[in-house]
Order: structure tokens, then sequence, then C-alpha cells
């Protein structure tokens, strides 16, 4: 029922992914009404619907809708996850309500203060970089950065398969003394911490493929993400009004069509639209607000992926020996990460 669009969007998005993928189920949680409007007649045995008399909307204080809209789809959703129905939620609604409802229910990872959005976003070197926090937290403590490092390097592991993932910390300088308090500080705990920390990188850094996992605050980092967005946008606008401008340019579009949609491709965030929530002991997905079917499809890609390839159990495997060792120079703390699913 989320984001700009809601059923218009979300639910042929789930019909073209059911399409792609013959082994996953949907549970459609929403007005029962609403969704099979949006259907327009087409049901499957692979699609359930289940009525939410509540919705969050896009306005909506986190905490009204945490105490307030206990029946809403976004909380049926994610109680699906918790209750193992479910193996991922995906969702394009509120991002504080997400989060706050989420976390609520489905609690952090122990060693964990606040979950965090994690994305994707492509590189020069025609790979990917992991960027984390992208707003699910505006103000953030050294000790958050350093946690969201954690994750970040985890989740790299577990999905990519790379021993020791590269961190950077996004700063406006590679040098030490650069930066404001928190951050200096941020870059004193990892370089005192088990991560593959190579130091501070700037904003260029991000699409150079610098480093595997790069880590800021969800304010820095939510700006970030929408200004290479709308610089995306915006080139690829460029070059169609070029290739529009009059008739010789349309005949040259012509000879250069396969050259533009590769470099369509290549731009198009809809691609990569899907972050995930990290820290939590559950799988969520957050769209982009403003996804059409395209993003939509890829943000169920992508969480179907992370279940598929057991990405939760992964991550928890992952963090254990470096949460261990956290713990161990911090006496005071306590707590365990608990042991992945069958270990």
């Amino acid at each position: 029922m989320g984001g700009d669009h809601g059923c218009a969007v979300t639910v042929p998005a789930s019909l073209a992914f059911l399409d792609r993928q013959p082994d996953v189920r949907l549970l459609l949680v929403g007005r029962q009404g609403d969704i099979e409007a949006a259907l327009k007649g087409r049901r499957s045995n692979r699609i359930e619907l289940l009525h939410a008399d509540e919705v969050v909307e896009m306005n909506d204080a986190p905490a009204v809708a945490l105490r307030s809209k206990r029946n809403s789809s976004m909380r049926l959703a994610i109680n699906l996850v918790k209750e193992e129905r479910a193996d991922v939620c995906v969702s394009a609604g509120n991002t504080g309500a997400l989060m706050a409802i989420a976390r609520f229910v489905l609690k952090t990872l122990d060693g964990i203060d606040r979950p965090a959005i994690a994305a994707v976003l492509p590189n020069q070197l025609g790979k990917l970089t992991t960027v984390l926090d992208l707003g699910a937290n505006v103000d953030c403590s050294a000790e958050h950065l350093l946690q969201f490092a954690m994750l970040g390097s985890a989740l790299v592991a577990a999905v990519e398969k790379i021993d020791r993932p590269t961190v950077g910390l996004l700063n406006i300088g590679e040098e030490l003394i650069k930066g404001n308090e928190v951050v200096k500080h941020a870059a004193e705990l990892l370089r005192a911490s088990s991560l593959n920390f190579v130091g501070n990188v700037e904003g260029n850094d991000i699409f150079r493929g610098t480093t595997d996992v790069i880590v800021c605050d969800g304010f820095v980092g939510n700006v970030a993400l929408k200004t290479s967005e709308g610089l995306a946008v915006m080139l690829a606008g460029f070059v169609r009004e070029e290739f529009t401008r009059g008739a010789l340019s349309r005949l040259q579009a012509m000879a250069a069509l396969p050259v533009l949609r590769r470099f369509k491709r290549r731009v198009d965030h809809r691609r990569h639209n899907g972050a995930s929530l990290l820290g939590l002991r559950g799988l969520v997905i957050k769209s982009h607000g403003s996804a059409d079917t395209v993003a939509f499809e890829s943000a169920l890609k992508r969480g179907f992926d992370q279940a598929h390839h057991h990405v939760l159990d992964r991550t928890i495997a992952e963090m254990r020996p470096m949460v261990a060792r956290l713990m161990q120079q911090e006496p005071t703390s306590t707590g365990v990460l608990p042991a992945p699913a069958g270990a």
C-alpha cells in the first residue's frame, strides 16, 4: 500500500516478479479490495492476499505508525517475518515507520544498537559498492558508525564471498585531521577493530570502487544517494535531448541505438532499487517510495536473493567474531550473537 503509487505499482511489479521467479510465493498485505482491483482478475496459487484494516501513510510519524496502527499492512507484513510465515518483507512505504516497526517487532542483533539502511551502487570497476547508512539514523555516534561498518562488512562477505571486505569512512578528505569529532573518533575505533579498514574516503570514491563498503551517517548517506540518482537521471535526459535535437541527430541516434541502450541500462538506478535494513533479526527490504514497476520488481528480486542465499544467517556468522572482539575491548558489554539456523 505504500510508496507514491501504492497498488498501481506494487501489484503489477509483483505479478511480473512471479513470472520470472517460478519458485517463489508472495503474500500481498493491504486493503484487499484495492489489491484485487490492481490484480485485474489475475490470480495465482502462488499469491495469497492478507487484508489489513489500516495503512501507514507516507507522512505518518514513526511513533504514530508504531503505537496507533497495529493493524497496518506494514505491521502485519513484518509480523509475518517474525512468525516465519515469510522469509522477507519488502515495502515502499514510510521509511521511518518501517524502521521503527521492524526494530520493535524483529529486534536488533546483540551488539547492534541501531539498524542501518544499506544499498549497493555501481562503480567504475563494473562491481558494486555497499554504502550505509542511507537514512535510518540522522544523528550517529562514533560507536554507531563502527557497528554500521561491521554490518556492511559482514553483508558483503556473506553475499559477495569476499574474505575481508575493505571498509572506508566517508569524509571530506583522506587526511586523518579531516572531519568532525564524531568521524575522527569513528576512524580511531575502526583502526583499532578487526575490520579491513583502509581509512577515510571521499564522495567520488563511491563510484571509483575504492572500497567494498563505505560507512557514513544517515543524513550524509541519504543526500549522497539522492544526488547520485538525480545525476543519473539528468545525464540520461541530456543524452536524449541531444539525439532528438533535429532530423540529423535522430538518424545518428538510430545508428547509435545499441550503444544508447547499453548506456541507459548502466545508469538506470532502478536496477539497484531495494535497500537492506541491516542489524535486525529478520530480512526487511526498503524500496524507494517513488519506485515504478521496474524498480519495485528489483526490490523484490533483492529480497528473494537474500532469503534464497541465507544472507541473515551468514551475516550473523560473519559478525560473531567481530562482536566478540568488541566485547572483549568493552568489559561492561554483555550478550552474544545468536547461532545461525541449523548450526
